[in-house]
């Protein structure tokens, strides 16, 4: 018999949002064990956010020193992509989970190494790489944090040929002469300019425009500059087939009747939950399967109740809400504050806006894709805004008006735009396209969060000259208040 071994709380999932669950429930005072089967960390520590962004930084430096007169004459040699997968390989520690644990250790959460299986109500079996097993019992929670995995989509030829996925686009020791990529969405783009950036011969491949889920202009000046930085792109037109050719290239065929052949072929159309063997069909939940929460993260049973009566939370990807790290690490925050605050048997309300709840996934999520240039996007575009029925105005400005903006850089181009509630006179969303934007979002955020009134941002003075004056000229293009 294996032993057993009870906690208050049990994490399933040792990654940035695990780790977030299991360190709010430990300083509520729960007795909190973390399950990985994989590296403590997770996807956005070794394969995801911080590989990719280390991948990008350096040609994006190296970009943005050629757009200053002064640097632009002692900025001479080629990027350097040893050094590059050096400084990569140093951010994501060597892919080793040391620090990681030791952190753990210090937070006072127990690990337990090896995959679960959520085999009763508030039970989880861990079985390890040599086949043992032992049994943990939670007796307030089970919290599944098991992220999501790169979806390969149905076309003949493409899972045989074993193309690359994400992880590894971002964990490469050779970079290749010629990559493909399948789909413009943020990983896609943003591979296609590290990789650009690498000299690497680049293909991209999408069914529709990039970032469509962004404002238009957003996808169509990335779309520009990627052109500009040698990417040969193939909108608007599906994959038929993908083969591997005699000398182990890629051959994929598309619906307009072109062939591309590239040596590496990278996947990037989509993400499926990690869920697959975790036991939930037990539970009346489907095996591999999105989960459904509700703001505290308690997962949902087809009738929109509480699975045995609120036992079990999921954070993170797995919950489809908000496919982002920082997003599942908030909802890790109030997912553990709640978990604790419940088996005290305190009352924890599922009210917008309080401790307990993960309210600004629904309208209020940032996101920055680290392209050239960057794109930098919360709240709703102006087309989600009319679709939820926001009686609404658009304000656009061009960023590279603003003083900042061309000390920054010469010829600095870029484009901001809000989107106001006309009837609350709140802002509702935002996007900035341009060269190091991404630092500016933080602010729309917080105006969209806290609902600051226009007549209220007035009397927000941006330092002069920095890009953030591109609020005060968003606010003169709407218009003062006269009150």
């Amino acid at each position: 018999m294996p032993a057993t071994t009870e906690y208050d709380v049990i994490v399933i999932g040792a990654g940035a949002v695990g780790e977030n669950v299991a360190d709010r429930a430990a300083q509520g005072g729960m007795r909190t064990v973390i399950v990985e089967a994989e590296l403590v960390g997770g996807e956005c520590s070794y394969w995801a956010c911080i590989p990719s962004k280390t991948l990008l930084r350096s040609s994006a430096a190296l970009r943005a020193a050629q757009r200053v007169g002064g640097a632009r004459e002692a900025v001479t040699g080629p990027l350097d992509v040893a050094a590059v997968l050096r400084r990569r390989d140093y951010m994501t520690s060597d892919w080793k989970d040391d620090g990681q644990v030791k952190w753990l250790e210090g937070a006072g959460i127990d690990l337990v190494r090896g995959w679960a299986t959520i085999s009763g109500p508030r039970e989880v079996t861990v079985t390890d790489e040599d086949g043992g097993t032992v049994v943990l019992t939670a007796k307030h929670a089970v919290a599944v944090c098991t992220g999501s995995a790169a979806l390969l989509p149905d076309i003949p030829g493409l899972r045989e040929s074993e193309p690359w996925t994400s992880r590894d686009a971002t964990s490469v020791q050779r970079v290749p002469v010629s990559l493909a990529i399948l789909g413009g969405g943020t990983v896609g783009t943003e591979m296609a300019t590290a990789y650009a950036g690498f000299g690497t011969e680049v293909h991209l491949i999408a069914r529709h425009g990039l970032l469509g889920s962004e404002e238009p202009f957003a996808g169509e000046r990335v779309t520009a500059a990627l052109k500009e930085l040698g990417v040969t792109m193939h909108l608007d037109v599906t994959t038929e087939s993908v083969e591997r050719t005699e000398d182990d290239r890629f051959r994929i065929r598309l619906g307009d009747g072109s062939t591309v052949e590239t040596d590496e072929l990278l996947v990037a159309t989509g993400r499926l939950p990690r869920t697959s063997g975790l036991g939930l069909q037990s539970f009346g939940l489907e095996d591999g399967g999105w989960l459904t929460v509700d703001d505290s993260m308690r997962v949902l049973d087809a009738a929109g109740e509480p699975v045995g009566g609120g036992w079990l939370y999921a954070a993170g990807d797995v919950n489809h809400r908000a496919l982002l790290t920082h997003q599942g690490k908030y909802q890790a925050r109030a997912a553990g504050d709640a978990i604790a605050a419940r088996a005290k048997g305190h009352e924890v309300s599922l009210a917008p806006w309080g401790a307990f709840v993960a309210t600004a996934d629904h309208q209020a999520v940032p996101q920055v894709t680290f392209t050239e240039p960057e794109v930098a996007s919360v709240g709703l575009t102006a087309a989600a805004a009319d679709k939820a029925g926001y009686r609404t105005r658009v304000v656009d400005y061009p960023i590279g008006s603003v003083s900042g903006a061309y000390v920054l850089a010469d010829d600095y181009d870029g484009m901001a735009r809000m989107i106001v509630d006309e009837d609350r006179g709140v802002v509702l969303g935002a996007t900035f396209v341009g060269q190091d934007i991404g630092e500016l979002l933080h602010s729309a955020t917080v105006a969209i969060v806290g609902e600051v009134p226009l007549d209220r941002l007035w009397h927000a003075v941006p330092s002069y000259p920095t890009v953030s004056e591109v609020w005060l000229r968003l606010l003169e293009t709407y218009g003062r208040p006269e009150k």
